[in-house]
């Protein structure tokens, strides 16, 4: 395999979408990244393998990241009672595009009141509030996906 072959090989994998592709043959080893990953870079590793020698290969490793999540101020928000998905979905504020918003911050609810919808494999599920109070913060925006148990509304139940 020549060079040109080589830089063809590239120019294709780069405009297939693949992230990676290895390719082995009898005297060579190709290994193309394209730029998909998390590091944003294109990378490609092409390694002469000797005939008769023991394959050993050694890819560079990306670092891995320590993730120190935002701690939220715990004694602030455990007066308020959070408001949970039920269940997993898309959450919107509005029953549909042209009415307005459930609920907005300062909104006075009580116990059975709509606060939003959560659409769910093409249907679309009113959530109630199950208790009385004001709302105080709203934690999700519209038309976001919401997973089950995530929190939704905090509200200040004096």
């Amino acid at each position: 395999m020549d060079i040109k072959e080589i830089q063809n090989l590239i120019k294709f994998v780069a405009k297939s979408g693949a992230s990676e592709v290895k390719l082995e043959m009898d005297d060579i080893k190709i290994t193309i990244r394209t730029g998909s990953d998390d590091r944003g870079d294109s990378t490609t590793y092409v390694q002469q393998i000797p005939m008769n020698q023991p394959v050993a290969q050694a890819l560079p490793t990306a670092p891995v990241a320590a993730a120190n999540p935002a701690e939220a101020p715990a004694d602030e928000d455990s007066k308020y009672i959070t408001i949970k998905s039920p269940i997993i979905g898309t959450f919107y504020r509005k029953p549909s595009p042209d009415k307005p918003v459930f609920v907005e911050v300062g909104t006075t609810i009580a116990e059975g009141d709509v606060l939003c919808v959560i659409e769910a494999m093409k249907l679309f599920n009113e959530i109630e509030s199950e208790v009385s109070g004001k709302i105080v913060k709203i934690l999700v925006d519209d038309s976001s996906p919401v997973e089950f148990d995530q929190p939704l509304f905090l509200v200040d139940p004096s």
